[in-house]
């Protein structure tokens, strides 16, 4: 990734991007980038934008592209960034590795996050717009302008489940659930937080993703167990 950037600052022949233009274009998905984590992704190995002779990091279409991978991974999935590593490594060496975290099969790293609106977003994910309301009444999903792939994912879940007679409605404890979660994860990064440095910020919001992630782990082995119960 890094000699494409090279090659294409060299040669001119593509336009590269500056850091403040990598993040006009990938805020409106990722609202909670910054120039400290675009580095800290940097520092990790996952990206390796050229540099101009003065030292000014430059990405190309193909280092924006691996970043909305790496960024969706984290948001739709909570993969830790070796796991993330790991399955990039295995793609710059020409492999077709199975997408861990059960993403969608066939993700790449030419697979743009889509931003769907409301009409594209229930024609999808075959909802009717008294389910997408119900949804939103219920704040299993918040109003937005734009959608990703995540909330088509729990839309269409939600179809499912209404058709074994489960409605939105009865879902509304799961907000409270996941507000309960992220305050476990706050005081998990107390200690890091409390530092300022743009580093710290960033790792900080590394270990919120994997702490994120363990949780799903347990929260999905109690639901098995409970289900092995109900089948006894």
């Amino acid at each position: 990734m890094a000699a494409s950037s090279a090659r294409a600052l060299a040669s001119g022949a593509a336009p590269l991007l500056s850091i403040g233009q990598v993040l006009a274009r990938l805020t409106p998905d990722f609202p909670d980038l910054t120039p400290s984590k675009l580095r800290f992704l940097e520092e990790q190995g996952l990206v390796s934008p050229a540099r101009t002779e003065s030292g000014y990091r430059k990405f190309c279409t193909g280092d924006l592209e691996r970043l909305r991978l790496i960024l969706s991974m984290q948001r739709d999935h909570y993969l830790p960034l070796k796991v993330i590593r790991s399955y990039l490594d295995d793609l710059d060496a020409g492999l077709s590795p199975t997408v861990p975290g059960g993403a969608t099969p066939g993700l790449t790293m030419l697979s743009a996050a889509r931003r769907l609106s409301r009409e594209e977003l229930i024609r999808d994910a075959g909802a009717s717009a008294a389910l997408m309301h119900d949804a939103v009444s219920a704040s299993i999903i918040l109003p937005a302008d734009y959608y990703g792939d995540n909330v088509l994912q729990v839309l269409r879940a939600l179809v499912e489940l209404q058709r074994s007679g489960i409605e939105p409605r009865h879902l509304r404890g799961f907000r409270g659930a996941a507000e309960r979660e992220l305050g476990l994860i706050e005081s998990a990064l107390v200690p890091q937080s409390r530092r300022k440095d743009a580093s710290s910020r960033a790792k900080a919001s590394e270990m919120a993703v994997e702490i994120a992630g363990q949780l799903e782990v347990v929260r999905s082995s109690l639901i098995r167990s409970a289900l092995g119960r109900l089948t006894k």
